[in-house]
């Protein structure tokens, strides 16, 4: 018998980017399809304390990854809601677990909790050493809460769950709606859009100093499975790739990716939201072990071709941002 032997899994957010990587992992694993419940938000909005009681209902393991997120424009255009809706659904999914004495729950915060100015590489324990970047403090605020309360009901009531801290994710399937995506679709976008149209410049936003780590959604999923099934303990655990790159150097590799060959234009009045960002990735590798498998530049290729075949036809060019 295997961890996932007759398990019945929830998964929020299940049908989402990387929620969609993780059924797959999961099927890996030998999980039946039937085996795992996803909540659709068209039909049951996890907000109304209800709904989060009736889909907990006889489930052996709660993986909450539904979120509503966007990059630096919609954070600032919407960050009552993101607080709000953040919150809430994280909170009453893991009191309606904890009620219906789920297994195990699995809950994946956000790398915008860590605070603005963080030594790199970011170290789990650095977490509450000052305020979020202002841009997406909200958001990363709200996923932080659910840490204190994951950590407050294993010590009161011995429930088990773990709380994981992705870094900014990218990878076929992404976000590329230009209102609410992260950096990487939103530059892909731009670029692909911009040689098929003959456009001579693309506009980015900030200066370009800012620096960012991703990791490949496969790569995500994958911890996210491995941390369900090997990790118990109340402590953090950043999932990464380790890997830190400015944005000026990921404008200028899509840039050569998409073949692009007009001028970049960095429209330096806009935002560049945290100054850096690279996790130290050991507590993964050494509780779950865990490490990031698709390289990057690969990782960029895949998602390139993928949008390249899905836009058809020419959309409206919208501002890049980033997370």
């Amino acid at each position: 018998m295997t961890f996932w032997s007759g398990k019945r899994i929830l998964l929020t957010g299940g049908a989402g980017f990387l929620g969609t990587q993780v059924v797959n992992q999961l099927l890996k694993k030998g999980v039946a399809r039937e085996d795992i419940l996803i909540p659709r938000s068209r039909e049951i909005d996890l907000r109304k304390w209800d709904n989060c009681v009736r889909v907990v209902k006889d489930c052996d393991i709660v993986i909450h990854l539904a979120a509503k997120v966007g990059g630096i424009g919609f954070n600032q255009n919407f960050p009552g809601q993101l607080f709000y809706d953040n919150a809430i659904m994280g909170i009453q999914m893991i009191e309606a677990a904890r009620q219906e004495e789920v297994g195990k729950c699995v809950v994946v915060g956000t790398i915008c909790a860590y605070p603005k100015y963080t030594p790199v590489p970011f170290k789990e324990e650095n977490l509450w050493n000052g305020y979020p970047e202002e841009t997406n403090a909200t958001y990363g605020l709200a996923k932080k809460m659910l840490l204190v309360q994951s950590q407050a009901y294993r010590q009161e009531y011995g429930f088990n769950c773990i709380y994981l801290l992705p870094v900014n994710l990218y990878g076929p399937g992404d976000n590329f709606d230009p209102a609410s995506s992260h950096v990487i679709p939103a530059l892909i976008k731009k670029f692909t859009e911009a040689k098929r149209e003959n456009i001579s410049f693309v506009d980015v936003w900030g200066t370009g100093s800012a620096s960012r780590e991703f990791l490949h959604v496969d790569d995500a999923a994958r911890g996210i499975v491995l941390a369900t099934e090997h990790y118990n303990k109340s402590d953090p655990v950043n999932l990464g790739s380790g890997i830190e790159i400015t944005i000026r150097d990921l404008v200028n590799m899509i840039k050569e990716l998409t073949g692009f060959v007009g001028e970049i234009h960095w429209d330096i009045t806009k935002p560049d939201g945290q100054p850096k960002r690279r996790l130290d990735v050991s507590r993964a590798k050494q509780e779950f072990g865990f490490e990031a498998q698709i390289s990057f530049k690969e990782g960029l290729k895949q998602t390139i071709e993928w949008y390249e075949k899905q836009s058809a036809e020419p959309q409206q060019q919208g501002l890049g941002d980033h997370c």
